[in-house]
């Protein structure tokens, strides 16, 4: 529900803070006081767009902000999608800023002005003569039938609520294999045109056994057999001056040793000489064994090096054809290319199963649609009843509002039904499509009839009824009075009306006036008291100047 609205600098009004309360609350005034500029501050709040000429002063920002206690509405999903914070009291301010630029924020945090749309439909459900296209509709005659067979089957061991939900998630899996298919399908066409070439370069890559393959290994060993004569003859030099018999430097070094260790007790550095030189022999004697196992090692292979020099060349060409240097990025790119001719060697069967899962799918909703579909068929007849009799009430007794039910060839989110309210306010005439079928004052009338019902089957937003009742007669507006406050048992309803009658029904009473403050008109709302009351009726009774039997007659309407 509304709580407060605040606005400032807006049309013809400075400055207000207005506070709201639950129930029935009355908004009245003469013509041009300003009631359509609370309207229009709402809508601002609602997700309307701005206009720079409702800034009444250009050099300073307009802001309207409105407090809502959304507690009962179920919007936490909403704020948890748009990563907003959630309270139950809930700010929605926007702000108009003299360069005309818009800002909308809820809850402090800045949001678009789409998101301030999708959440006012939520809050505020305004009302009029000339707004009432809304009950045309497809998709609002679907919701009021759906919401009507939800209370009546609320007890039920399968209540409607359950069956949509039971649909819906079901819905939702058949569309995802919808569109699995058809992705199918489409990679279909496009892997069979790509099948051939990606065949041709897997098998390029697979026949050349790139698994294993070191480059940097291969191109040593290419180079050592390329070069087996210059190693041979480096390592026979080595061998030889190392180990030769006669005048190796390993002899050479051991008679030296034989020598420092005949004075190595002399002098510790002596001995320190001949330890280290003993050192240098033993390691020495090492590079010898170790010179001899190379040299062994090293043999002329022709047909290795041949080998090589292949996998070598094999290797540069696939680099240069696939725009890679390693062979790491060969090995993906082959085991991907296995995926995609796989892919398109299975795709049929893939096709073949999403078929049968979607054929699966279809029984499962045809079985919920036509379970749905009964249940309207056996409610509609006590909706239409209800609705008509609320009608009659109204002012059209002899009115006809008949729901047509039609098959509908595809899915939509609530069965294969499409609705059709049809109607006509006079007897014998043919009944209408709700678009063709009435003038504005009997759509309206309708739509307060049709609203009524929902309040009892749902929980509604803030409904604000905007002069509805005119050129309603005395006892017809007693009715939609009567109507109202039974509405706002459940729920804030706000009426802006001329009409006495209606005036008196409300749990609270606003009134705007105009006024002239030196050069400039203003606006003024305020919310009147018990008296005040007395006064306001008796004037809208008298139009004129106010008697002590228009008073005495106000007293009564409000008791």
């Amino acid at each position: 529900m509304l709580k407060e609205i605040h606005i400032q600098n807006y049309a013809l009004i400075d400055q207000l803070d207005l506070p709201l309360d639950s129930g029935l609350t009355m908004i009245t005034g003469e013509t041009g006081a300003g009631k359509s500029i609370l309207l229009g501050a709402l809508g601002l709040v609602t997700g309307k767009r701005a206009d720079l000429s409702a800034i009444r002063d250009t050099s300073t920002k307009c802001v309207v902000e409105a407090h809502f206690d959304i507690t009962k509405l179920g919007l936490k999903p909403f704020f948890e999608s748009e990563d907003l914070d959630y309270q139950d009291i809930s700010i929605i301010r926007r702000e108009i800023l003299p360069s005309g630029k818009s800002r909308s924020f809820i809850n402090d945090t800045p949001v678009t002005l789409a998101t301030v749309g999708e959440i006012g439909g939520n809050l505020i459900d305004i009302h009029s003569q000339h707004q009432t296209l809304q009950l045309a509709t497809d998709q609002f005659q679907m919701d009021t039938l759906n919401a009507f067979v939800n209370q009546q089957t609320s007890t039920a061991k399968r209540p409607g609520s359950f069956i949509i939900k039971e649909y819906q998630s079901k819905l939702k899996e058949y569309r995802t294999q919808v569109k699995s298919l058809k992705d199918f399908k489409e990679n279909q066409v496009a892997l069979a045109k790509e099948l051939d070439y990606n065949t041709f370069l897997l098998n390029e890559l697979e026949e050349a056994q790139i698994d294993g393959l070191n480059q940097e290994e291969l191109e040593r060993e290419n180079e050592q057999l390329s070069n087996v004569e210059v190693i041979t003859e480096a390592l026979g030099s080595l061998e030889h001056k190392l180990s030769a018999d006669a005048d190796g430097v390993i002899d050479e070094l051991r008679e030296i040793k034989a020598k420092l260790k005949a004075v190595e007790s002399f002098s510790p550095a002596y001995q320190a000489l001949h330890v280290r030189l003993t050192s240098v022999i033993v390691e020495l004697e090492d590079m010898a064994v170790e010179t001899e196992r190379q040299k062994d090692q090293v043999e002329v292979d022709p047909q290795r090096l041949e080998v090589v020099d292949a996998t070598l060349g094999m290797l540069d060409n696939l680099y240069r054809k696939h725009q890679m240097d390693n062979v790491q990025d060969l090995i993906h790119l082959r085991d991907n290319l296995a995926d995609k001719v796989l892919s398109a060697q299975n795709i049929d069967s893939k096709i073949k199963k999403m078929e049968t899962l979607i054929a699966v799918s279809m029984k499962e909703l045809d079985v919920f649609a036509k379970e749905l579909h009964g249940l309207r068929q056996d409610y509609k007849k006590a909706m239409e009843s209800q609705i008509l009799e609320t009608v009659t009430l109204l002012g059209m007794p002899d009115a006809q509002f008949i729901i047509e039910l039609q098959p509908s060839g595809s899915y939509n989110d609530y069965g294969k039904d499409e609705v059709l309210f049809t109607f006509t306010a006079n007897r014998g005439s043919q009944l209408l499509a709700l678009d063709k079928a009435a003038s504005g004052g009997e759509l309206s009338r309708l739509m307060l009839a049709i609203k009524e019902l929902l309040s009892r089957c749902k929980q509604l937003p803030t409904i604000i009824f905007d002069e509805i009742d005119t050129g309603v007669s005395g006892s017809i507006a007693e009715k939609m009075a009567v109507i109202m406050k039974s509405m706002s048992q459940t729920m804030q309803v706000i009426t802006i009306t001329h009409l006495p009658q209606i005036a008196a029904a409300g749990d609270d009473h606003v009134i705007v006036r105009k006024k002239n403050d030196g050069d400039r008109t203003v606006s003024t709302i305020e919310k009147l008291n018990q008296n005040s009351r007395i006064e306001e009726i008796a004037q809208m009774l008298s139009g004129g100047s106010i008697s002590d039997a228009a008073r005495e007659n106000a007293r009564i309407l409000l008791q």
